[in-house]
């Protein structure tokens, strides 16, 4: 035996030293190469794998949805289409069912104002059958108030005139 010191560094050592390393290397060799770089290559292909996948599903969900938001936008541009050529066929509906309202109550109007301008008339040509005599009453009154004396009929007559009223 030697005196002391670090057994690393004694030669007599070495030997058993690096049959104890060369085994330790080749067990961890064996584990290395059949164990864990299988496993760790195994799990590295199949997270490949599934985000791959992933990425593939992502890109078709992606697809699919641009084509429903194409789709539900074609949709949209129809109904709003739709819906205009709609507001339209209102709107003249509307304005026709309003023209015909005002046509019927202007022609009620008409009727109304034709049915007054000959009452009025009436009215006038009975009127005016009155004015001769109250524009006799008013003369007759006036020359009596000027004069003192009164009018006979025939003088208060030839006055007035042989017109008749209009």
């Amino acid at each position: 035996m030697s005196a002391g010191g670090l057994p690393q560094f004694d030669l007599a050592q070495w030997p058993g030293q690096i049959v104890w390393a060369l085994g330790v290397f080749f067990v961890l060799y064996l584990l290395f190469t059949f164990v864990f770089v299988p496993r760790v290559s195994a799990a590295i292909e199949h997270r490949e794998d599934k985000i791959s996948g992933d990425i593939g599903d992502a890109r078709r969900l992606r697809d699919e949805a641009q084509a429903q938001a194409d789709a539900a936008a074609a949709e949209m541009d129809e109904a709003r289409a739709r819906a205009h050529r709609m507001a339209g066929e209102a709107r003249a509906a509307a304005k026709a069912q309003a023209d015909a309202r005002q046509t019927e109550e202007d022609d009620k109007l008409a009727a109304i104002l034709a049915e007054a301008e000959g009452r009025i008339a009436v009215a006038r040509g009975e009127a005016m059958t009155h004015v001769r005599a109250i524009a006799a009453d008013t003369a007759a009154a006036m020359v009596e108030r000027l004069t003192g004396l009164t009018a006979s009929p025939a003088e208060l007559e030839g006055a007035l005139g042989s017109e008749s009223p209009a």
